[in-house]
């Protein structure tokens, strides 16, 4: 629940129990006091605090007067802050939900070379949880305002509005954003907001799903860097298990998803070393100071090599990807800074 509605809600539940306890105070001192009957002593705790005007039940004597302005006085009081905390609630909700949408605009505002999600359904929610264990920063946009809800129990950031149109896009920050995934599930939508992005922003990485091998191409034309076909990938995997079970096992079990136990890691080779220098894999000695093992090298044209030579001399803007224990990957990160 949003701050601000629980601080409402709080408000009006201290009022509620300021008015149960003024309203006991009243009937058992008109009871004691007074020696009303329960009823006729609900009744003038009620019409004191309504001040309404009605008749005493009896006539009230000196003590019965004096409990009844402090009545008075003190019901004036609960009463009126009841009324303006529920009045206030129920005129302020819209506006609760307005400052709630101005605040998180004002930090997706604030957001540079951040990641934008097209779609919250299972591609899209999946997407959003493996960024926030890596601690990306990434705004969803999602048409359906039913999903509100479950977008702010999340924690995400979001917009919501239609992906297709070109407003809703630069509300997001595709503009300064260095990735944009469209996990929207029709591929007619998917090409729109490829065809959009790609227009707004020429350098941002797009990666787009597909329900259809047909569609493919047309992403890839578009101005797809990757096309995702989800339900291909699942058919090749399970397939896989039966063809090489041991190894897809093995596969399965390198984990990328969260912060402690992630075994393979990105690392840009600027982070390691002073790139004016010509290094070599075996210049950057990473088995012997972290334990991680490098088995991959992706070269500045975007050319990857599997299980590269220790004498690969790295060029300054490549990348090197090192295999580890989530303790490893933690000693490389803590060596380096990496974040």
């Amino acid at each position: 629940m949003n701050p601000l509605i629980k601080f409402f809600r709080t408000k009006i539940y201290t009022a509620l129990f300021l008015l149960v306890v003024i309203l006991l105070i009243g009937v058992s001192g008109y009871k004691i006091i007074s020696d009303y009957s329960w009823v006729d002593a609900l009744y003038m705790t009620v019409i004191t605090m309504t001040t309404v005007g009605f008749g005493e039940v009896v006539p009230l004597d000196n003590q019965s007067k004096i409990f009844t302005i402090f009545l008075i006085l003190a019901s004036v009081v609960i009463v009126g802050y009841a009324l303006s905390i529920i009045t206030e609630y129920i005129l302020s909700k819209n506006d609760v939900e307005e400052l709630i949408h101005k605040k998180m605009q004002k930090k997706i505002d604030n957001f540079k070379k951040h990641v934008i999600i097209c779609g919250y359904g299972r591609n899209g929610k999946q997407a959003a949880r493996k960024l926030l264990t890596h601690n990306r920063p990434f705004v969803v946009v999602e048409k359906n305002k039913e999903l509100e809800e479950n977008l702010r129990f999340d924690g995400v950031q979001y917009v919501i509005g239609n992906a297709n149109e070109d407003e809703t896009l630069i509300q997001a920050g595709v503009d300064r954003a260095s990735c944009l995934i469209s996990a929207l599930p029709n591929d007619a939508d998917n090409l729109f907001v490829v065809l959009s992005t790609r227009q707004i922003n020429k350098t941002i990485n797009i990666i787009s799903r597909a329900s259809l091998e047909s569609s493919y191409d047309k992403l890839k034309f578009a101005g797809a860097n990757n096309v995702i076909l989800p339900d291909k990938i699942g058919g090749d995997h399970m397939a896989s298990l039966v063809v090489v079970p041991g190894l897809m096992e093995f596969i399965d079990n390198l984990s990328i998803v969260g912060k402690s136990n992630i075994n393979i890691e990105e690392v840009a080779v600027k982070k390691l070393y002073n790139t004016n220098e010509v290094r070599t894999i075996k210049d950057l000695d990473l088995r012997k100071k972290t334990g991680c093992t490098v088995i991959g090298y992706k070269d500045e044209k975007g050319e990857y090599v599997v299980n590269p030579e220790a004498e690969l001399e790295l060029e300054p803007d490549s990348k090197i990807i090192v295999l580890g224990r989530p303790e490893q990957i933690n000693a490389l990160n803590s060596e380096y800074n990496i974040t």
